[in-house]
């Protein structure tokens, strides 16, 4: 007997690439849940984007659906290229912080400002893990990695925030510890137009958990112990705990639409 979200799923590429313990399979679960609360059967309503990284290998090959797997940074440029061309389409975006918030940061913060009608799932493992576990922009102050073997000595970029202040109309951040909760985001992106962001914190057990010498269920749990809600984030004394919750909510006009009332009335053309 079938578990009923094999609809969405490639059974015969499971169980998938990820190391043993890596959280994408916690955000690929919450991402097809989330898809199936929201009424849809199947994934032909879908075009999945990612880029590159192992976050990237979420949608593809996953997932039953169109998807394309593009350059290092450049998923979201494409994803709105797919979604002008074909606004009936939900376009969603899938990859890890290195690929989104670093070498694509460009693109998240014009694509939010722009409100362009497409959902982003960007899952930080906190380093840029399929290339050797670098330092990235994510990383938390004082956390070892390979480039910076005596910590971190940066203070980390608060994606979901610089994403809300853009413009987006929907940002939030849970970690893969918070299953319901990432999943109950998802499902509110899913509902919305505009520009609308769903980070996952997740533990990566070969590059970060190695390092720290923390299981996967350890790394798991620490997620969660270091997390704390956004209206209790000013109380935190230390300010280095992960900032988890809704960041921003709003229904501005979306791209798609915000173009479309600029087609010439009456069917004129009105530049001659």
């Amino acid at each position: 007997m079938n578990h009923p979200l094999h609809a969405y799923l490639r059974e015969e590429v499971l169980p998938g690439p990820f190391c043993p313990g890596c959280g994408n399979g916690l955000v690929l679960g919450a991402l097809v849940r989330a898809i199936a609360r929201a009424g849809h059967a199947d994934l032909r309503k879908f075009a999945f984007v990612s880029g590159i990284g192992c976050a990237a290998w979420i949608p593809s090959p996953h997932l039953r659906a169109d998807s394309l797997h593009v350059a290092h940074g450049r998923a979201i440029p494409t994803a709105i290229g797919v979604k002008l061309r074909r606004p009936d389409l939900n376009v969603v975006v899938v990859g890890g912080d290195g690929d989104i918030a670093g070498i694509g940061g460009n693109h998240l913060v014009h694509a939010a400002r722009r409100n362009a009608d497409i959902v982003v799932v960007m899952v930080n493992n906190l380093v840029y893990g399929m290339t050797g576990g670098q330092v990235g922009p994510t990383t938390p102050h004082g956390l070892p990695t390979s480039t910076t073997p005596y910590g971190n000595p940066e203070a980390p970029m608060d994606a979901a925030a610089v994403v809300a202040a853009a413009g987006a109309n929907y940002a939030a951040r849970w970690t893969v510890a918070h299953p319901r909760r990432l999943e109950e985001a998802l499902h509110t992106a899913l509902g919305k137009t505009g520009f609308r962001f769903v980070e996952a914190l997740s533990q990566c057990p070969a590059r970060v958990g190695g390092r720290l010498k923390m299981e996967p269920a350890v790394f798991l749990n620490w997620l969660k112990e270091w997390s704390v809600p956004l209206g209790e984030a000013d109380r935190d004394a230390t300010g280095d705990r992960f900032t988890v919750g809704e960041y921003t909510n709003r229904d501005r006009p979306g791209l798609v639409e915000t173009l479309a009332g600029l087609r010439p009335k009456g069917g004129r053309d009105e530049r001659g």
